[in-house]
């Protein structure tokens, strides 16, 4: 989104983590885990609330990300990492206009201008750690125990 000129107003639920999102380009950076912190989206945003809003959390932080979009933004779910299931109050989504989009990476066909822009430092994946793939038990307790910032690459 940065690449694109948008304003990122990221969320962590940790200090380490706020600091990588800093690091990435984050205009502005809040933590998920103080339960104001769609307030906060609020105020940087002047009461308006985000254009767009990438949900890669789930439960754990989807009614603050609802909370946060702004009349007619878009809530872009992608990750589940706290879970499968949300709850939804239909009326403050229809009122307000929002949509909400299911997306994976994107379809094959951006695959070639996402790898030119990773060649050309535009994008930066963010490897929190290259492990065995003998090890993938060990990784997914990582990525469940949510001290994982960015990926865990595993390799034969």
């Amino acid at each position: 989104a940065k690449a694109h000129g948008a304003r990122v107003i990221a969320t962590a639920g940790s200090e380490p983590k706020r600091a990588l999102c800093r690091a990435l380009g984050a205009d502005e950076v809040v933590d998920h885990s103080n339960a104001a912190w769609p307030d906060e989206v609020k105020r940087l945003t002047n009461k308006r609330g985000c254009d767009v809003v990438f949900e890669h959390v789930g439960p754990a932080t989807w009614d603050g990300s609802i909370k946060s979009l702004a009349h007619a933004g878009r809530l872009v779910t992608c990750g589940g990492t706290t879970g499968p299931k949300v709850s939804l109050i239909l009326p403050f989504l229809f009122i307000k206009q929002q949509s909400i989009l299911g997306s994976t990476m994107g379809p094959r066909s951006a695959f070639p201008a996402i790898f030119d822009g990773v060649a050309k430092g535009i994008y930066k994946p963010v490897v929190d750690r290259v492990m065995p793939m003998s090890e993938a038990r060990a990784a997914h307790e990582l990525l469940e125990s949510r001290q994982v910032s960015g990926k865990i690459v595993l390799v034969p």
